[in-house]
C-alpha cells in the first residue's frame, strides 16, 4: 500500500507539482516523508485573482497552548497530502480541513498537528490545502453559495481518496471528514451537497461518490445566523435529509469567534433530519485550540472521537 501511494504521488509531482509550482519558494511544505500533490490535473475551476503569491507566515502573538502556530495565505492551487497509518491499519480515513475563517488556512493546529494524531491510531489522514474566498478577489467571500472554490475542493479530493482507496489499503466505506471553525462549515457543507459535483467533473475520480461516510466538526461556524443566531444557515438547512453521514459536533460556549449556536442549530437540523448526531459542550476553552493540551477539560475531545468512530463501526472495538 505503501509503495503503491508513493509510486501514485511521485508521479503526480513530476507531472503537475514541479511544473505549476518550481519558481515558487514560499509554499507550504509538509514534514520529511510526505508530498503534497495538486488535487487538480489542469486549470483549477472557477479560478479567481488572488492578491498575491501563496505564503506561510508563524503567529507569533496569538499563542495555542504557548506555542506560535503557522498558517498559509493565497492558496491558488490546491493540494492533498497524504499520511498512511503507523502500526496497525484501521481501513478508516480522515479528510482534515484546516480552518481559519475562509480567509487562511491554520495548516499546523488544524492540520497536521491532527494528523499525528490520527495516524497514530491506524487511520489514514489526508490535509486538504483548499482555496479560500477570502483571500481572492471576490465580490463576495465566504462559505458556498457565495464562494464554490472550497467545496469544490472537498469534493475533487473525496473523489480522489475514494478512487484511490484499494491501494492505498482504505476502506473506501470508511472515509470522512474532520473540520475546525470554517473548516467546520466545509464538513457540514459536504455531508449535504453530494448527491451532484458543484464544477464539471473531468475525470474517473469525479465518478466516485464524495458523501462523506462520517463527519466532525470542531467549534464550527458559518452555521447560525438571525437576529438570536438560533437559525441554521440556509443552504445548509434547504439541503439537508436523512442521508448526512454521522456527525459528530464540538464546541465550548465562551467560544467569542464561533458561537455555540453554530453546533447547537446544526444538531437540532440533524436529529430533526434522523440523522444520527452527538454533540459534546464544554463550558470553557475558547476557540481554535486544536488537539494542544491544556487545562481545560475539552482538551480530552480526541478520545471522545475516537470513541464515537467505535461505536459507528469505523474503526474496530
Amino acid at each position: 500500500m505503501r509503495i503503491a501511494m508513493r509510486v501514485w504521488i511521485v508521479g503526480l509531482c513530476l507531472v503537475f507539482w514541479c511544473g505549476a509550482l518550481g519558481g515558487q519558494k514560499s509554499v507550504w511544505q509538509p514534514s520529511a516523508g510526505h508530498v503534497q500533490v495538486p488535487i487538480w490535473p489542469g486549470k483549477v475551476p472557477d479560478a479567481r485573482p488572488f492578491t498575491g503569491p501563496e505564503t506561510i507566515k508563524t503567529d507569533a502573538k496569538d499563542l495555542v497552548a504557548g506555542q506560535p502556530w503557522v498558517y498559509i495565505n493565497n492558496v491558488s492551487r490546491p493540494t492533498m497530502t497524504v499520511y498512511p497509518p503507523k502500526g496497525k491499519n484501521t481501513g478508516a480515513a480522515v479528510v482534515v480541513y484546516p480552518g481559519g475563517g475562509y480567509q487562511i488556512l491554520a495548516i499546523d493546529l488544524e492540520g497536521s498537528e491532527v494528523c499525528d494524531w490520527l495516524v497514530a491510531k491506524g487511520i489514514t489522514c489526508v490535509i486538504l490545502k483548499y482555496r479560500v474566498p477570502g483571500e481572492a478577489k471576490l465580490p463576495k467571500a465566504g462559505p458556498y453559495p457565495d464562494s464554490p472554490i472550497a467545496l469544490e475542493d472537498a469534493q475533487r479530493t473525496m473523489g480522489l481518496v475514494r478512487l484511490h482507496a484499494p491501494e492505498w489499503g482504505i476502506n473506501p466505506h470508511k472515509i470522512g471528514v474532520l473540520g475546525f471553525s470554517a473548516g467546520g462549515h466545509l464538513v457540514a457543507a459536504m455531508s449535504v451537497h453530494f448527491a451532484r459535483r458543484v464544477y464539471s467533473p473531468i475525470d474517473a475520480a469525479d465518478e466516485e461518490s464524495c458523501r462523506p461516510d462520517f463527519a466532525v466538526a470542531v467549534y464550527p461556524g458559518h452555521l447560525a445566523f438571525g437576529k438570536d443566531a438560533n437559525t441554521l444557515n440556509r443552504d445548509i438547512q434547504s439541503h439537508l435529509t436523512r442521508d448526512a453521514p454521522p456527525t459528530f459536533l464540538l464546541q465550548n460556549e465562551d467560544d467569542d469567534v464561533d458561537s455555540v449556536y453554530d453546533s447547537l442549530v446544526y444538531y437540532r437540523a440533524l436529529k430533526k433530519a434522523g440523522v444520527p448526531v452527538e454533540m459534546h459542550l464544554y463550558a470553557t476553552g475558547g476557540h481554535a485550540f486544536g488537539l494542544r493540551r491544556t487545562d481545560k477539560a475539552v482538551t480530552e475531545w480526541p478520545a471522545l472521537v475516537e470513541r464515537w468512530l467505535r461505536t459507528i463501526g469505523m474503526v474496530s472495538q
